[in-house]
């Protein structure tokens, strides 16, 4: 990432410092490599690919049209969140860590601003929480869930703090955008049905 303004040069050194203390500070802890396991549980945990193919699974095993309105949205988020991630990546191009070059990395992408685990863990932590609420009991563990996979990319060495603010903000925004756009409950009939090839009617 090159720029010539000295302001915003000056803010992302400032961002690389302070993510190096955070790594640095957390190295210190005794329970460090207890730390580093859950982050990579954690990585995988709201990885993009992994989330397409098991969410894509749950709409085509479990056919409840109860359900469909709910999949369709959060599969038409998920996308939302590809997309807006993948531009903005493709458009800034901030490489990754240094250190991330020799370690074991989900996803082929390089670029590191923003960050695509805190854009999704923040959208599915808001779509459970306000635009499908899941009952309360939920919420958080939900929050904890988003929050600690945030904190795991830094402590991954994936990304730079700017890097996971933007990606919460960027989730915040795709679960706004999906509030507003929501599918119907017709709509989403619609969809499973003209994707499974089979009547909504039929299904039950």
């Amino acid at each position: 990432m090159k720029t010539s303004s000295p302001a915003l040069k000056y803010l992302l050194e400032k961002d690389v410092q302070v993510s190096k203390h955070f790594v640095v500070a957390v190295s210190n802890l005794s329970v460090f490599k207890s730390l580093r396991i859950h982050s990579r549980f954690l990585e995988i945990s709201c990885d993009g690919i992994a989330w397409f193919v098991s969410w894509i699974a749950f709409i085509w095993l479990l056919s409840s049209k109860s359900l469909y309105q709910m999949q369709v949205n959060m599969l038409f988020g998920l996308v939302l969140d590809v997309f807006i991630v993948a531009v903005l990546k493709a458009l800034v191009r901030r490489r990754r860590p240094v250190a991330n070059k020799d370690m074991l990395t989900i996803g082929p992408d390089k670029f590191s601003f923003p960050s695509g685990h805190a854009s999704r863990a923040f959208f599915v932590l808001l779509f459970f929480t306000k635009l499908y609420p899941l009952h309360v009991i939920f919420w958080l563990p939900l929050t904890a869930w988003a929050v600690s996979v945030a904190i795991s990319r830094l402590i991954l060495q994936r990304h730079y703090i700017l890097d996971i603010c933007a990606g919460a903000a960027i989730g915040i925004l795709e679960a706004l955008i999906i509030g507003f756009l929501w599918v119907s409950e017709e709509t989403a009939f619609s969809i499973v049905g003209f994707v499974t090839e089979e009547t909504v009617d039929s299904m039950e």
